[in-house]
C-alpha cells in the first residue's frame, strides 16, 4: 500500500515521476554531447536567441549567457547526465531537482520562452517545472531510491 506524503502525493506516485523525468533529462544531456567538444552550437544558439530577445534576456545573454557559453557548454551536458542518473537512482532526488528547476529556468528566461503564451502549452515548459517542484516538495526518502 502506498504511503502519502505531506503533499498527499503518494511516494510511489513521485518516485515514478523521478524516473521518468530523470530518463527525459538524461537523453536532454545526450543529445547535447557535442557541445563537450564544440561550445559553438550553443553560442550560436545564444546569438540566435538575442536577435528577439526582450531587454532583459538580452542583457543577460550578452553579459552573462555569451561570455560564459564556453563554460555552460560543458556544465550544461555534464549536468544533465548526471541529473538524470541521480533521478532514476533516486539519489538526492530533491537536490537533484532543485538544481535541474533552476537550470530549466534559467535556459528558458535566457530562450525567452519564459513569457510567452506558447510555455504554457510547450511540452519543455510548465510539465516539467511542475515534475521538478513536486520532486523539490515532496521527493524525500522514496521508495526504490539509493538515498532515503
Amino acid at each position: 500500500m502506498p504511503t502519502l506524503t505531506h503533499a498527499g502525493l503518494s511516494t510511489g506516485g513521485l518516485r515514478a515521476l523521478s524516473l521518468m523525468l530523470g530518463v527525459f533529462i538524461l537523453f536532454m544531456g545526450i543529445d547535447k554531447i557535442g557541445w563537450l567538444t564544440d561550445d559553438g552550437i550553443l553560442t550560436g544558439r545564444f546569438h540566435e536567441w538575442r536577435e528577439t530577445a526582450p531587454s532583459a534576456s538580452r542583457w543577460y545573454l550578452e553579459k552573462v549567457a555569451i561570455p560564459g557559453a564556453p563554460v555552460f557548454a560543458r556544465i550544461v551536458p555534464l549536468a544533465e547526465l548526471a541529473a538524470g542518473t541521480a533521478l532514476i537512482c533516486g539519489f538526492r532526488v530533491r537536490v537533484t531537482a532543485a538544481m535541474m528547476l533552476l537550470m530549466v529556468l534559467n535556459f528558458h528566461f535566457a530562450s525567452d520562452l519564459l513569457f510567452h503564451y506558447n510555455y504554457l502549452i510547450n511540452a519543455y515548459g510548465l510539465p516539467v517545472l511542475s515534475g521538478l517542484v513536486a520532486l523539490v516538495i515532496g521527493g524525500a526518502r522514496l521508495p526504490f531510491s539509493v538515498s532515503k
